[in-house]
């Protein structure tokens, strides 16, 4: 009964959080609009980079335990982030690989994430434009 209890907590938190996140991403966008128009896509940029350091910064706080895993790393980690955006995971693995020696990984990690998710990008594009 606990665990169903604790699981329930956890996705509640997720789903707050990812509310929050998915308000922020879309509040930044428009933001970068605003000052900036459609000529480049600051608005993914400056997510992206924002992303990529606060899940740096909830990384650090948590393993030199300056904040508890539970319930933040769900809320935030997961929840807002996850919403906010997915290339702070990106990130973080690719700093992690890195800071393991693991250079190969991390190279083939990004290598792979560009050149893959670019393709499968211009693919679903190219498949979502045909007319049947």
């Amino acid at each position: 009964m606990g665990k169903a209890v604790t699981s329930l907590s956890q996705y509640l938190a997720i789903a707050v959080g990812g509310a929050i996140g998915a308000c922020l991403r879309f509040a930044v966008g428009e933001w970068m609009l605003h000052l900036f128009g459609r000529a480049f896509p600051f608005g993914t940029l400056l997510v992206n980079i924002l992303g990529s350091f606060v899940i740096g910064l909830l990384y650090g706080l948590l393993i030199t335990e300056q904040l508890a895993p539970n319930p933040w790393r769900i809320f935030i980690g997961i929840g807002v982030l996850g919403a906010f955006t997915t290339f702070s995971t990106f990130s973080m693995d690719t700093v992690l690989l890195l800071q393991q020696g693991a250079w190969f990984k991390a190279g083939a990690n990004v290598v792979l994430n560009l050149v893959l998710c670019l393709t499968l990008a211009w693919l679903g594009l190219k498949l979502g434009s045909m007319k049947y």
